[in-house]
């Protein structure tokens, strides 16, 4: 064919819109059309026109086989490179977890000075009774009304992704990871997307339109941790890697409306999600906070006690009966 083969589709999409039966109840009409206005069964040799119309429609139907092998083929590489990447990370965080720990050994000063923090440790917690309580009723005092603070008015309440959901796309958040979803109105092909994405700027739209997304970031990502795949030749996915895996964004680009990060629910953020710091960062919180709700020391004033008695085993010469570990 010498003309452009999307010459006429913009044409052919409106007249399909108006046929509710769909591609059966067009095709009747162009079919209609040609027996009605042209002589296209009757004006060659009898099954003549069966031929045409069985080699137009094999080799259109070849084509399309094609293309949808190659989306199908470029969708897999897609999914294998996140896949990979996703395996890198993890054999990242992995291999963080595992560090062994360095041993100090510790000087009879050093060891001196840590007796000395344990006891104003303890001292501190006494002070104020039960350890922690007081700061905590304190703070909960102080804390304002969600209705009555200004910063919060006008806030959206997050999606059950701890995100938001927009006319034209959805987005979710971990601590990690942004996950960004853009339903596409049509059957695409990758290449007639348009994603571009920098350290704190996002493109995201069909080539030939105005783009669906073009703003700045709420935060900054990591360029090339983030990735986009399109499933289905439908549905855009596009994964962006937080530099900062401590804070909640409020919103994806700036032109946003915000979301109440106060009102995040970081169930669905799996301590699994986390990388090897922020992990054992979260983990070592929750191990103090269940001690001092025991009574017990915290990991800091245990490794301080564990430190100081193996200093003890290792120089039973000196005089410790003054020192108390309980």
């Amino acid at each position: 064919m010498s003309t452009d083969p999307e010459r006429f589709d913009s044409m052919l999409l409106a007249m399909a819109q108006q046929h509710e039966g769909g591609v059966k109840d067009l095709l009747d009409t162009i079919v209609s059309f040609l027996a009605r206005k042209t002589d296209f069964f009757t004006g060659g040799k009898a099954g003549e026109w069966e031929t045409v119309v069985k080699n137009t429609f094999y080799k259109h139907a070849t084509k399309a086989q094609e293309e949808a092998d190659k989306i199908r083929k470029e969708k897999e590489e897609a999914d294998k490179r996140l896949k990979e990447i996703q395996q890198k990370k993890e054999q990242e965080r992995l291999a963080r977890d595992f560090e062994p720990a360095s041993v100090k050994e510790l000087t009879e000063q050093e060891a001196a000075e840590l007796q000395q923090d344990i006891e104003k440790d303890k001292k501190t917690e006494t002070g104020n009774g039960s350890g922690d309580a007081a700061p905590a009723d304190v703070e909960m005092a102080d804390a304002p009304e969600e209705e009555d603070d200004p910063k919060e008015k006008g806030k959206l309440k997050p999606n059950s992704g701890n995100g938001c959901d927009l006319e034209n796309y959805r987005w979710t958040q971990t601590l990690e990871e942004i996950e960004l979803r853009v339903p596409l109105r049509q059957v695409l092909r990758p290449r007639d997307l348009s994603v571009i994405i920098n350290k704190r700027h996002l493109k995201v739209g069909i080539k030939g339109q105005p783009f669906i997304i073009d703003g700045e970031l709420d935060a900054d990502v990591k360029v090339e941790e983030s990735t986009w795949v399109l499933q289905d030749g439908r549905n855009l996915l596009v994964n962006l890697e937080k530099v900062n895996k401590m804070n909640w964004w409020s919103r994806l680009v700036t032109t946003d409306p915000e979301i109440s990060t106060r009102k995040i629910n970081p169930e669905p953020s799996k301590l699994s999600d986390l990388d090897g710091e922020t992990r054992g960062l979260v983990e070592k919180m929750m191990y103090d906070q269940r001690q001092k709700e025991m009574g017990l020391p915290t990991s800091d004033e245990q490794k301080k006690q564990d430190v100081l008695k193996k200093f003890m085993e290792q120089h039973p010469e000196m005089d410790f009966s003054k020192c108390k570990f309980n």
